[in-house]
């Protein structure tokens, strides 16, 4: 073990920087959220009234019941996304494949929806239909290349069909039982508002094993990355590989779609920010992707629901204004390398 860090620490110093800086990013994020907003919170107040526990209190309120459960979701979410969609591109060896832009969120979503209107009594189970959903998505995307050379922007046309088709379910399921769904408009534009520790809790624990998960599998994941030739000349299964990262990207996928909605471009933006800043060495980009995830999405939640105060806006909406542009120019530079 000493010898592999040891190892680690020689060949790549920047990326280990980049861990650092990531860590300390997300712990001022995480102060930031949890003290700023429509009721601005000093840090010596903020302690003070953690110390205190005054149910009584307002400002206690607003922390335990609003905020901590706000962030630490926009944590859970952006980690889970954000190496979602890094275990996806390296698997479908895609830089333009993301869990929202191949449909993996919106199969995700239209299992929650269904599930809702199903079994209107196990909300608890949501996280279990969510991944199921994402599964369903990620392996219809691999069926679709399997055996064939796709190239990048087929791969991506075949994710918008997928991501058609379930948005199309999910549309359908809200017309014909509007109920189906309590809070549905927020779910589908991908917000945090209504977030409490009990419908996150699961889902924590889900992305949480999935992080540790996509750790362990990293090097794998660089073998698959060098292509499916490579990886079998290497002694990797290469199918039976790719269906446990591809269920490892899902349960993360899944699990934070199914409390923090269809909140689309995280796993877009943060592996290419990442990938650029320390090349693509899975075991510092998972990690990094975790800690910049958690960060990226904390962040413009913040933004969202203070920029337009008293009014806020889902922070999916924010993501697509910031990722579109930013797909489009991914999209337009690959055209020659197709």
């Amino acid at each position: 073990m000493h010898t592999f860090l040891k190892s680690c620490m020689g060949t790549n110093r920047k990326a280990w920087l980049l861990l650092l800086c990531s860590a300390a990013g997300l712990l001022v994020s995480v102060g930031a959220g949890l003290c700023l907003g429509a009721n601005p919170i000093g840090v010596p107040v903020f302690f003070d009234t953690l110390i205190r526990k005054n149910p009584d209190d307002f400002l206690y309120r607003i922390i335990r019941t609003v905020r901590f459960p706000r962030v630490f979701g926009a944590l859970l979410a952006g980690s889970g996304l954000a190496v979602s969609g890094t275990i996806i591109q390296s698997v479908l060896n895609n830089p333009l494949a993301s869990p929202n832009i191949i449909g993996v969120n919106a199969g995700a979503g239209f299992f929650v929806l269904l599930a809702s209107a199903l079994f209107p009594a196990q909300p608890g189970l949501l996280p279990v239909w969510a991944f199921l959903g994402a599964l369903l998505a990620s392996l219809l995307i691999l069926l679709a290349g399997a055996g064939r050379q796709m190239s990048q922007l087929l791969l991506v046309l075949t994710g918008f069909v997928v991501n058609s088709i379930f948005t199309a379910g999910m549309n359908t399921i809200m017309i014909l039982n509007p109920d189906a769904y309590v809070g549905a408009g927020n779910f589908l534009a991908g917000g945090l508002s209504s977030l409490t520790g009990k419908n996150i809790a699961f889902p924590a624990a889900l992305i949480l094993l999935g992080l540790m998960l996509a750790m362990l599998c990293s090097h794998g994941l660089n073998l698959l990355h060098l292509g499916a030739d490579c990886a079998k000349t290497l002694g990797m299964n290469v199918l039976v590989s790719r269906f446990l990262y591809i269920a490892i990207a899902a349960v993360l996928a899944g699990a934070a779609v199914s409390f923090a909605g269809l909140i689309g471009f995280v796993g877009l933006l943060v592996p290419h920010g990442v990938k650029l800043l320390i090349g693509s060495d899975n075991r510092f980009v998972i990690p990094a992707s975790a800690l910049m995830g958690g960060m990226f999405v904390i962040l413009c939640d913040l933004l969202a629901r203070t920029i337009f105060l008293p009014y806020e806006l889902p922070v999916g909406i924010l993501m697509s204004f910031l990722g579109s542009p930013f797909f489009l120019y991914l999209i337009l530079k690959s055209r020659g390398t197709d």
